[in-house]
């Protein structure tokens, strides 16, 4: 019997359509087992497809998928109706208040952020790989949604499934780049054997949703990469010379 989609929510979001899809419940075989939403991976097309309907259908059936074409960056853009996928928009950021439209942001170790404002009825989602957490994607997410009439103290955020400290090794040019910006990053990184670190990307943009002025942070604290049959990891793969990768949803609609 085919594995189920399994659906991991947050609390700080109840009330609110959304998910945090793993890679269970899909369509693809191999190394893109099962639920392979990445539209830039070499996977069969007609599986992503499939894969991507049952992922939207688990959380919002009503709704119609929005994706980027993410490129690790810190912009945000407003979202008013669906695209196509072969023109998305380069951004790591969207937020919208219209009803019907499903956020999607996919990740293979990145941070996936949802963002609600229930009583202003506005939404956020965005993706924050080390460098667009480090140049403050969090912050372009929630001044987005200010500008749908959100107002930050009252944005619930849940960061979703990422590679966790314990398995992010990285070495002292990397650090630096993070204590050149500021010292009190520090914080973040554990040393390692010589010349490397372990980084806490998670701790780093829950405290940049908080430095933002988000009231209302849940991390799920969910290691992609130590937990292969749940999720995908970029770094796995590549750990392992395999030649792709697959990619999971994180979904959220009004």
């Amino acid at each position: 019997m085919a594995a189920k989609i399994e659906v991991v929510r947050a609390e700080a979001l109840d009330g609110v359509a959304h998910g945090f899809l793993t890679r269970t419940g899909g369509a693809s075989a191999g190394i893109y087992e099962s639920l392979n939403v990445g539209l830039g991976s070499d996977d069969i097309k007609s599986d992503v497809d499939t894969n991507r309907r049952r992922a939207v259908e688990a959380v919002a059936p009503d709704a119609t998928l929005v994706t980027l074409h993410q490129v690790h960056s810190s912009d945000a853009v407003h979202v008013t109706h669906a695209f196509p996928d072969d023109d998305r928009p380069e951004a790591d950021a969207m937020v919208t208040d219209k009803p019907g439209l499903a956020l999607g942001i996919l990740t293979a170790d990145c941070a996936p952020i949802l963002l609600a404002d229930k009583h202003a009825g506005v939404i956020g989602a965005a993706h924050a790989g080390w460098k667009g957490a480090m140049t403050g994607v969090a912050k372009s997410v929630v001044d987005a949604m200010e500008e749908l009439g959100a107002e930050r103290s009252r944005i619930a955020a849940a960061i979703g499934p990422c590679i966790g400290r314990g398995s992010y090794e990285v070495d002292d040019d990397f650090r630096k780049r993070f204590e050149t910006i500021e010292p009190e990053n520090e914080q973040y990184f554990r040393d390692g054997a010589p010349g490397h670190h372990y980084f806490d990307l998670e701790a780093y943009v829950a405290a940049w949703l908080a430095f933002t002025g988000v009231q209302t942070v849940e991390a799920l604290s969910l290691d992609t990469y130590a937990d292969e049959d749940r999720f995908f990891s970029y770094r796995r793969a590549t750990h392992r010379n395999e030649p792709d990768y697959g990619r999971q949803l994180s979904v959220i609609a009004l």
